[in-house]
């Protein structure tokens, strides 16, 4: 049953009428989405700009807080498959976190602790990354920083290795909450490096990365007056999905080193790739500037804890590591959550033989439900290696190619309850992809069909 649901999902979206779709689209969207202030004289300039910066991500993530769909409670709420969460196993993560060992609790958790993360959570981490990036040498814990989410870790790096007006070079589509993180933060300015989907003789995949693209971003951002100061990567891609190879890691490495570069390596999806053919940058023996290679990761994605938010930095560079501790008094993670990560990472046992194993098998098989319901339409799906999003093509359900049949799309797609993300949110140069998470559980893929 559920290999043709999202199929009849898509089908019975599309066949209302555009102008009744348009109609109750504007309606909704005017009620969900948050709302300039039409009166902001009493604010900053930065206030000003904040209140501006809504981007559909953003909407989207407010649509679906504000009217969730709920089997019981709200069953015409909005069906998400829009926000990168990894939900299919809460009912194991629940188990596991609400155990008495998970309850620990001294004076010293509730008391203030080191800003760069607890001792004993730092060395756990250490050897979590040593084991599961497959290091060859084991990681230094005092090289580890750990804040509340990746997010903070981003920019709080960001604001100590750039200026403000600096640039940032990066491959799109992409994450593009890292520019107005960054912005916000550090007033970085993002420098994209647009892959297109065409194969060609240089390109044997869509969206392609390689390292001539690279060089004309660094010529574009010369010609724009932007001083480029990091490399931001995003590895497996999203919402790509690609998994980049040892070889091309090694060579965007050395590019950055020839342009004295930092190098930022977001991995927070790296143990959801189904095949285990991931490469981690920390898996290098040696690195062409270890000083300038910064590593990232979460409890996010890869256990589905969005909301505990712990995000870790790992650097070889002690500059960054005493300019960041300045920073981290500002995002630091309670005593108890890091207790609880701490309890959670070294418990080897039941992550090797019961969540990873588990996770991956649910992971996958929402992936298919999802992937073959789209095939059903002929809707191409691009690098299926992460189990959590995948990358469609939509363009032949637009009324022209352009994004603002895009956004009409997306918001045909908005006034059935069904929300997945439209490209352009990816700074897409092609008009009509999206990304749409799989990790959902079952009876969500299945409910329009059932």
């Amino acid at each position: 049953m559920g290999n043709t649901c999202f199929s009849y999902t898509v089908d019975m979206t599309l066949q209302h009428m555009e102008a009744q779709q348009a109609a109750r689209s504007h309606v909704f969207l005017e009620r969900c989405f948050w709302r300039k202030v039409s009166d902001m004289e009493s604010l900053s300039v930065r206030g000003r700009e904040l209140v501006s910066e809504i981007d559909v991500l953003e909407q989207g993530f407010m649509m679906c807080l504000q009217d969730p769909y709920d089997k019981h409670s709200n069953p015409q709420g909005f069906v998400n498959i829009g926000i990168t969460e990894n939900k299919v196993c809460y009912d194991l993560l629940k188990e596991r976190l609400m155990r008495p060992d998970m309850t620990y609790l001294e004076p010293a958790l509730l008391g203030y602790n080191n800003f760069v993360g607890i001792k004993s959570l730092r060395e756990e981490a250490a050897r979590f990354l040593t084991d599961y990036c497959h290091s060859p040498v084991p990681l230094n814990p005092n090289n580890i920083i750990i804040m509340n989410g990746c997010c903070s870790v981003l920019c709080a790096l960001s604001a100590v290795i750039c200026n403000p007006g600096d640039g940032f070079l990066t491959p799109t589509p992409y994450y593009s909450r890292i520019a107005l993180y960054t912005g916000a933060y550090s007033g970085l300015q993002p420098v994209y490096v647009h892959l297109s989907s065409q194969v060609t003789e240089d390109q044997s995949l869509p969206f392609s990365l390689t390292i001539q693209k690279l060089e004309e971003g660094m010529e574009k951002a010369k010609q724009q007056g932007i001083r480029v100061k990091a490399l931001i990567l995003i590895n497996p891609q999203n919402p790509l999905g690609e998994v980049y190879s040892p070889h091309l890691l090694k060579e965007c490495l050395e590019f950055a080193s020839r342009y004295s570069l930092h190098v930022i390596l977001d991995e927070i999806y790296m143990l959801s790739v189904l095949d285990n053919d991931f490469t981690s940058v920390l898996s290098f023996r040696v690195l062409p500037d270890p000083e300038r290679t910064h590593f990232i990761w979460g409890l996010s994605k890869d256990f589905g804890m969005n909301g505990l938010r712990v995000g870790m930095l790992y650097t070889e560079n002690k500059h960054v590591v005493h300019s960041m501790s300045r920073l981290a008094t500002f995002h630091q993670c309670s005593g108890t959550t890091q207790f609880m990560v701490y309890q959670l990472l070294r418990d080897r046992d039941w992550l090797d033989n019961v969540f990873f194993p588990t996770n991956k098998e649910l992971l996958r098989e929402s992936q298919t439900i999802l992937v073959t319901g789209l095939e059903e339409l002929g809707i191409p799906v691009l690098h299926r290696a992460t189990g959590i999003y995948v990358w469609a093509d939509f363009s032949k359900f637009l009324t022209s190619q352009t994004f603002e049949a895009e956004m009409d799309l997306w918001k045909r797609f908005i006034a059935e309850k069904l929300y997945i993300t439209p490209g352009k949110a990816f700074e897409c140069g092609e008009p009509g992809w999206f990304r749409l998470t799989t990790s959902v559980p079952n009876d969500i893929l299945q409910l329009y069909k059932d």
